[in-house]
């Protein structure tokens, strides 16, 4: 991880997802009757969940509007969502001033051209490794996942370690083993 990516992500006070092609991994899936569906990845849901017990608030800025967001953000207790964004820049600043947040304390996690604007916006842009090159090219950092395969956890991960909270937030899963830490593994 390169020390730079890790000091702005030290600063890091909001952290902000777009979703197809993000938290999921772009496809949608539609019925014949216009159901629409998508495939989220739990362990990134966790991630967001050890994200926002650190103290770190998690929303979402998104071009489409579905009932399966809905449904998905209220299960991690997402409160900034923001459906149907034609231009989501305007949408993020404003959250950014009615939170009292500055830009250089956010970071914004992106897949295609249009999450550009709030990558170069933020302090700290983040594409995902499946992602558009030109998204790619401009971000501070590219996850070593893709969007939907856990590119939210690496985040997650990443900017609890910049902080410091990283090991906190795993020593909670170490200490309830009832006799400890079992092999370190293969």
């Amino acid at each position: 991880m390169p020390g730079r990516v890790l000091d702005l992500a030290h600063r890091v006070r909001l952290v902000l997802f777009d979703v197809d092609g993000v938290l999921t991994d772009g496809r949608l899936i539609l019925a014949d009757d216009g159901q629409e569906y998508k495939a989220f990845n739990s362990r990134d849901g966790h991630g967001i969940k050890m994200l926002q017990r650190a103290g770190v608030p998690v929303g979402i800025i998104t071009g489409r509007t579905s009932k399966v967001v809905e449904h998905r953000v209220a299960d991690l207790g997402i409160r900034h969502v923001y459906q149907g964004c034609r231009e989501k820049l305007p949408v993020c600043r404003r959250l950014l001033k009615d939170l009292g947040i500055a830009p250089e304390e956010a970071a914004y996690v992106g897949d295609d051209v249009v999450d550009l604007p709030i990558m170069l916006e933020v302090g700290l842009g983040i594409a995902v490794q499946n992602g558009h090159w030109l998204v790619k090219r401009h971000a501070h950092w590219v996850t070593p996942s893709g969007g939907g395969a856990g590119a939210a956890r690496d985040v997650c991960e990443m900017v609890l370690h910049a902080r410091g909270d990283y090991t906190a937030a795993m020593q909670v899963y170490l200490w309830a083993a009832p006799e400890g830490p079992g092999p370190a593994g293969p």
